[in-house]
């Protein structure tokens, strides 16, 4: 399996895609997690199955996305070792307002990556 650290342009197309149609409700579902005091970390882990990670959000094909997407937090990857250094985590993580932290799983492609929120202007323009 090649896992190269970069996502594609080809392959973050897809992913952004299929993020657009759930991003909202990523982004509440983010502020939810830190408003309840889960964690400061929030992380979506999206994936072309469904995984023993974190809890189900949204099932692929649910809301016409092509993806399945849990909610989870860095502390539940630093649990499963997934996460070996929770500050290095902490160092890269950015503003969870501004963007989703996304566990991608694919067989081309498994990594964190972050995508920002769209603006609600951007939404409007189809």
């Amino acid at each position: 399996m090649h896992n190269d650290p970069e996502l594609s342009p080809k392959f973050l197309g897809k992913i952004s895609s299929d993020f657009i149609k759930v991003s909202d409700h990523l982004k509440e579902a983010s502020y939810q997690i830190r408003k309840r005091d889960f964690s400061k970390f929030p992380v979506f882990v999206t994936s072309q199955e469904s995984i023993p990670l974190g809890s189900l959000l949204y099932e692929k094909n649910q809301m016409g996305n092509e993806w399945t997407y849990h909610a989870s937090f860095a502390e539940e990857f630093v649990e499963r070792k997934l996460i070996e250094n929770m500050k290095d985590f902490m160092a890269v993580y950015k503003n969870p307002d501004e963007f989703c932290c996304l566990f991608v799983l694919h067989p081309d492609f498994t990594n964190f990556t972050f995508i920002p929120y769209p603006d609600d202007d951007d939404q409007n323009i189809e």
